[in-house]
């Protein structure tokens, strides 16, 4: 029997509730519906602070539903980072898919029970939930229920492709472009452009859905949850050696990329519990629940190794369960398992540091480049000139490049407390950018000064 999240549902809500979600499931057709029917349900108990949209959809036509949890359901506010939980990749790893439904239901309502923390989440952060990925493989395995399903069934897109290693290789390019030393000179270190080639790849629709979502919405901080193992992993998730199959392959970020993996590991119930039974072979309670992904097995074109190298979101994979596909009984235990780490790794995208870049007249530049200095990666503002700058406790000299401004930088600190510090830049145009300004204005054509008569020359008396 698959994993049933309406019944968990019901188990959860006050009484006056349960008839209102039975008359919701009765519109129930398909496994696809069912997800939907629950996000209504929530949707309609907490109208004002959460918003059910579409990003694409999969290879046989099943919209991908995303749920927003914000204050301003639909709006990006400025200095306001977002975040996003993603699942079902692989659709027959379906706990991360229930885990949250389970996460938005849980959240509305302790918001109107008026809980602190998640009022607080609710407020200064965009939150959006993306359950399933590949609707298309989690309904293949979901017929077959969890006896059946196995190691692979509904795992791959309709058209027999792994989302989650479809993304282009963005690693090889940028390694290549170090290697002749063009970095950061001639090639970025970041925001690194899909190459044309990747376009004429065999490319899933969840993949390309997703890199439109990655592209519209400046994400922060995000994670993937995947099931089979109780691990979390960060990048990179490809070795450097092309024929190494492991070896640790850290970021420039990889202190922070270790502290977030931590903070979601240390809070889960049986992450670094070293008395837990080992899932498989590998035992990551001895690295207290965390591992980068290239040292245990390389992959190529990962969402998490995309998603940093072409974007300014810090993306991690949550392995949440050793059970691919757990029985419903099991569901309530795997909920308070992992509930607590949801809500911490959501807390951590309010680590580090967090300004807008403005001009002299208050205008918020976008896509100006913020460098902090040891650190070989940087990030770009967003369309009205905020960022958000994932880093741990310290302190830091922050540069600031925009075309057409001077070169701007300050020292910022990073506390212990949680709360991302305010570092705001305000930038002069330089001479050059005016001139070039005058210049356009004229359609590029050099301002001639009037044209004054000309004297006649007087030679000296005597000559």
């Amino acid at each position: 029997m698959y994993l049933d999240t309406s019944t968990w549902l019901l188990m959860c809500l006050p009484a006056y509730l349960h008839l209102v979600i039975l008359s919701v499931l009765l519109c129930v057709v398909t496994l696809w519906i069912l997800e939907k029917c629950l996000m209504k349900v929530v949707n309609e108990m907490c109208p004002n602070i959460t918003r059910i949209y579409n990003i694409g959809k999969s290879y046989s036509g099943q919209k991908l539903y995303a749920f927003e949890i914000s204050d301003n359901p639909g709006e990006h506010e400025l200095g306001e980072p977002e975040f996003r939980y993603t699942a079902g990749s692989h659709g027959n790893e379906v706990l991360g898919r229930e885990l949250l439904l389970l996460l938005m239901q849980f959240m509305c309502q302790e918001y109107l029970s008026r809980n602190p923390r998640i009022r607080r989440l609710v407020h200064e952060t965009r939150i959006h939930l993306l359950p399933s990925i590949n609707p298309d493989g989690y309904n293949k395995a979901a017929e077959a229920g969890s006896e059946l399903s196995g190691w692979s069934l509904g795992r791959w897109s309709q058209d027999g492709l792994d989302i989650h290693h479809n993304f282009p290789d963005l690693n090889a390019i940028l390694w290549e472009a170090e290697s002749r030393k063009w970095v950061p000179r001639r090639f970025p270190n970041h925001h690194i452009p899909i190459p044309e080639w990747y376009q004429s790849k065999n490319v899933a629709m969840e993949t390309r859905a997703l890199l439109g979502w990655m592209e519209k919405i400046p994400f922060v901080l995000g994670s993937n949850l995947q099931g089979g193992e109780l691990v979390v992993t960060f990048p990179y998730d490809r070795t450097r050696p092309h024929r190494t199959m492991r070896e640790a392959t850290p970021t420039p970020d990889d202190h922070v990329f270790r502290w977030l993996a931590f903070s979601y590991a240390s809070t889960h119930r049986l992450m670094t519990d070293a008395a837990r039974r080992v899932c498989h072979t590998d035992d990551f309670a001895k690295e207290d629940g965390t591992i980068n992904g290239a040292s245990w097995h390389t992959a190529a074109g990962s969402m998490n190794d995309f998603s940093y190298l072409h974007t300014n979101c810090f993306e991690l994979s949550m392995y949440v369960g050793c059970d691919k596909f757990p029985h419903e009984s099991e569901l309530p235990e795997e909920w308070e398992n992992n509930r607590e780490s949801l809500l911490v790794f959501m807390e951590q995208v309010h680590r580090g540091i967090k300004g807008v870049v403005r001009d002299m007249q208050g205008r918020g530049i976008a896509n100006a480049i913020i460098s902090v200095e040891g650190i070989n990666h940087d990030i770009r503002t967003a369309a009205e000139g905020d960022y958000w700058r994932l880093l741990n406790p310290g302190e830091y000299r922050v540069t600031v490049r925009a075309e057409g401004f001077p070169t701007t930088s300050k020292m910022c600190k990073v506390g212990y407390d949680m709360g991302a510090t305010r570092c705001d830049f305000t930038v002069t145009r330089s001479n050059l950018s005016r001139i070039k300004e005058i210049m356009k204005k004229y359609n590029k054509q050099p301002v001639t000064l009037r044209q004054l008569p000309r004297r006649p020359r007087h030679r000296p008396l005597g000559t």
